[in-house]
């Protein structure tokens, strides 16, 4: 989903260079001056974009912190950061200025000595917010890295998600794959979601089945007792009947404490269809 960015219009040759920036790295962008047409409700469009944003960009500006449509779209941001309970809100220092009360506790992108400096910073911030293929869910005692990569050949989709789990004071990690083969049918429902993006709600919508199967017919619980691989082999629907196959493989790595280790494959699913869901900003179809 995009980035929205907040800025005066005082401030659009900054903005623009910004911008082109951005999109230069793949991040999609939202701009009033990119999306607006003649005879929309600026209003509506402006609030439906924040809501529909992954975050909210502030260029912060002698003119922007004065400008009062940038403090209602910073409201909205505050708001939706509130609700949400994550970061939303990424403060741009362009110029030295009386920075809102807002940002003051937050660590900023400061462009005011140099563009390719701020511009890093900004590029970082970005990425632990947009990036639906990589995350790193923490608990208390663990924690999961987890990572999603795809691969078409021959007409064939292979999407694979790979998990590591560390248990806090453990000395063993362990190692799960997921891979999810997608022949005719279901490529061709695969292409019908890809149509008019890049691609991630059409694997969002495989991991959404998959999911949903799991939910339905119960867990797979790879059992590790010893360095071999664990395999299973399933086949599961999708929403419009369209046929899947998956494969678990599951191992652990580091010192054998002689105790089996149960891995949960629904808890993967659901923290990788959760993250998905929110970075994408996809919301639930009535």
């Amino acid at each position: 989903m995009p980035i929205f960015i907040s800025y005066s219009h005082d401030d659009k040759r900054f903005v623009d260079m910004l911008a082109k920036q951005l999109v230069r790295h793949h991040v999609n962008v939202w701009l009033d001056r990119w999306e607006l047409n003649i005879g929309d409700s600026i209003l509506e469009k402006v609030q439906e974009a924040i809501d529909e944003s992954s975050a909210l960009l502030v260029v912060l500006s002698k003119s922007s912190v004065k400008s009062e449509w940038c403090k209602k779209e910073i409201s909205g941001g505050l708001l939706k950061e509130l609700e949400e309970r994550r970061v939303f809100i990424l403060p741009v220092l362009l110029e030295d200025c009386e920075v809102p009360l807002f940002a003051r506790g937050k660590l900023y992108a400061d462009f005011r000595s140099s563009f390719d400096n701020g511009l890093a910073v900004v590029l970082e911030g970005v990425a632990k917010i947009t990036n639906p293929n990589l995350a790193r869910f923490k608990e208390p005692e663990y924690h999961i890295d987890h990572a999603m990569d795809w691969t078409i050949e021959d007409g064939l989709i292979l999407i694979r998600l790979t998990y590591i789990e560390q248990a806090k004071g453990q000395p063993y990690t362990c190692l799960t794959v997921v891979q999810i083969f997608l022949e005719r049918e279901a490529k061709a429902v695969y292409d019908s979601y890809a149509r008019n993006n890049d691609g991630a709600e059409a694997r969002f919508r495989v991991i959404e089945a998959l999911h949903s199967y799991l939910q339905k017919h119960g867990d797979v619980r790879p059992r590790l007792s010893d360095q071999f691989e664990q395999t299973f082999d399933f086949a599961f629907e999708g929403k419009h009947g369209e046929p899947y196959i998956a494969r678990v493989s599951a191992r652990r790595l580091g010192e054998d404490t002689g105790r089996d280790i149960l891995i949960y494959t629904n808890n993967l699913i659901e923290r990788t269809y959760k993250h998905e869901k929110e970075v994408l900003r996809i919301k639930d179809k009535t």
